[in-house]
Parts: C-alpha cells; sequence; structure tokens
C-alpha cells in the first residue's frame, strides 16, 4: 500500500513555536500578576494569535484584529487609557475593517488565504508620515481634555498605531515594523501603570510577546514579498 501523505502545516515549526511560547508567556503572567482580569488574558492570547496568523498574509488575522481592539479598547477604559481606548475604537477597529477588504480584494494568486503584497513609493510612505503628524497634535489636545494618565507615551501610541494601520491598509510589509514600534511604546505606557498595580505586568509581557511577533512578520512579509514580486 502506498503511504498515504497529509497536508503540509499551515504554521512552519517556527511559527508554531514563537507562537505556543508567546501564549505561554502570556498566561504564566497572568497566572502569576493577574488571576483575575479574564478579559486581559482573552484579549492578549486574541492579539498574538491575530500578529502570527497575519505573518501569514491571511485575512482572517484582520478578523481577529477588529475583535482584539474591542476587548483591549474596554481594558483601557478601565485604566483611564483613553488615548488607547480612543485609539483602537475609534482607528485601529475601524482601519482593520478596510484593511480586511482591502486584503480579501487583493488574493495573490487567487489565493483567499494570502494576500497580494504591495510595494508603496517613497512618495506614499512620506504622505502616511506627514498625515500622521496633524493626527497626533489633534490627539494629544484630545487626550489632555479627557485627562489621560501618561500623556506624551499615549500619544506617542496613537501616532504608532495611525502609520501601522495605514501600511496594513496599504498591504506593505512595513506595518509590522510600524506595529514594532506601537509595541515598544505601549510596553513602556503599561510599565508605568505597574506603580499603580502590579497586575498590569500581564499586559507588559503580552506586548513583549506581541513585539516578538511582529519582528517575525516582517521578516515573513519581507521573504513573501521576494517569491510574489521578484525582481
Amino acid at each position: 500500500m502506498k503511504r498515504r501523505i497529509g497536508k503540509p502545516a499551515y504554521f512552519s515549526k517556527t511559527e508554531a513555536i514563537i507562537w505556543a511560547s508567546s501564549v505561554f508567556a502570556i498566561i504564566a503572567a497572568y497566572c502569576i500578576f493577574d488571576r483575575g482580569g479574564y478579559l486581559t488574558l482573552i484579549a492578549s492570547i486574541i492579539g498574538v494569535t491575530s500578529i502570527m496568523i497575519n505573518a501569514k498574509g491571511n485575512p482572517i488575522g484582520q478578523m481577529l484584529m477588529i475583535v482584539f481592539s474591542l476587548v483591549y479598547g474596554y481594558i483601557s477604559f478601565d485604566c483611564a487609557y483613553y488615548g488607547e481606548m480612543i485609539t483602537y475604537l475609534g482607528m485601529t477597529m475601524p482601519m482593520s475593517a478596510l484593511a480586511l477588504a482591502s486584503w480579501l480584494a487583493h488574493p495573490y494568486s487567487g489565493r483567499r488565504r494570502e494576500v497580494q503584497i504591495n510595494r508603496i513609493s517613497n512618495t506614499e510612505f512620506a504622505v502616511i508620515f506627514l498625515l500622521s503628524l496633524p493626527v497626533t497634535v489633534l490627539f494629544y489636545f484630545v487626550l489632555r481634555f479627557f485627562g489621560t494618565a501618561n500623556l506624551i507615551p499615549s500619544t506617542a501610541s496613537v501616532t504608532t498605531s495611525f502609520l501601522a494601520a495605514a501600511l496594513t491598509f496599504r498591504r506593505s510589509p512595513y506595518f509590522s515594523l510600524a506595529y514594532a514600534l506601537n509595541d515598544v511604546v505601549l510596553i513602556v505606557l503599561w510599565s508605568m501603570a505597574i506603580t499603580e498595580s502590579t497586575t498590569y505586568a500581564s499586559v507588559v509581557v503580552c506586548f513583549a510577546a506581541f513585539l516578538v511577533n511582529d519582528i517575525y512578520g516582517f521578516i515573513n512579509w519581507k521573504r513573501l514579498e521576494k517569491y510574489q514580486m521578484p525582481k
């Protein structure tokens, strides 16, 4: 009899290890520091899964990001991080919906599970960066009006989130780097919250895991870019 060969695993061993290690770190941090805020644990696992699926260029990752934005927005509201709440509910969530539509409309060679990567021009990069400046200024005053905790890093989070959301919509590999920068800002932001409650240490671990996954996402998108658009 011929040996039946199964379908290859969707995630590579490296991807499975990164994802599994991230989930383990998130659960461990939750058990050590939190043990009460189930929403934080749920949001963290949804978020890190979304990032890994996005790293494959799969539109399902954007669906999960919409769910993550809803849950994380509520958590941010509860912590008086109104910048995070407004950013994720008012920008990241709708931009993820637009990105989902864009990714679904541009499959690579008819593959619904892989988006066609887009090489944007230096001019478009410049335009996106310039648009982020008025967004930053506007949100600074809005967040100050609402008495947002840790105003400067909260404003920086808005800027990096805007850049990441715009690049995601345009299907640029650099969206993962923008999200990685946003992860660094959020690690700083939630580290400040630890002075009020050690339970927020689990959120810091969450965004550290996000950082690792976003860096991998950029590496993988550049790899995908090479075979999708060989020179």
